[in-house]
């Protein structure tokens, strides 16, 4: 099934899909997350390499049950044909109340069909108190009108 917008991407369509995928990571749902990636789908995640939906979704549950009140900001920093890369940022803290803002990179490939195929990300974990904060919508989708990375200065 294909997932519009299909590559070849241009600035417009690389936004929109960085936007779909930040919404379907707010959202925290492993299954909803997964059917953005083809069946093989090849990931490395800070140093854990990751092989197709199941092993997708058996992380994602495992990251959101250690990463709590989970709010993720991706922004494009380019595009070429079948290939976005991303950066982001999100905040999220641990069961013992601890606040971090993890920043990093992805690099996506797509199929044809608009399914990721490849996810390269490097993630760094920055300690932040709680009243540094910036990501402070409901949970679920960031508001349109909530400032972007640039616009926070991150």
């Amino acid at each position: 099934m294909a997932r519009p917008p299909l590559p070849p991407f241009t600035a417009e369509t690389a936004a929109q899909k960085a936007r779909a995928a930040e919404d379907a990571w707010n959202s925290r749902d492993p299954e909803r997350v997964s059917l953005a990636y083809t069946e093989d789908c090849v990931w490395r995640n800070r140093a854990e390499f990751i092989r197709g939906r199941a092993e997708i979704v058996a992380f994602l549950t495992r990251k959101w049950a250690k990463e709590l009140d989970y709010r993720l900001i991706k922004e494009v920093w380019a595009h070429d044909g079948n290939r976005i890369a991303v950066r982001f940022a999100y905040e999220w803290h641990d069961d013992s109340g601890q606040w971090y803002r993890s920043y990093g990179n992805e690099n996506w490939e797509f199929d044809d069909e608009g399914l990721m195929q490849l996810r390269f990300a490097s993630i760094n974990d920055l300690p932040i108190r709680e009243a540094d904060r910036r990501f402070h919508w409901p949970a679920g989708t960031r508001p349109a009108d909530h400032p972007s990375l640039s616009d926070l200065g991150l």
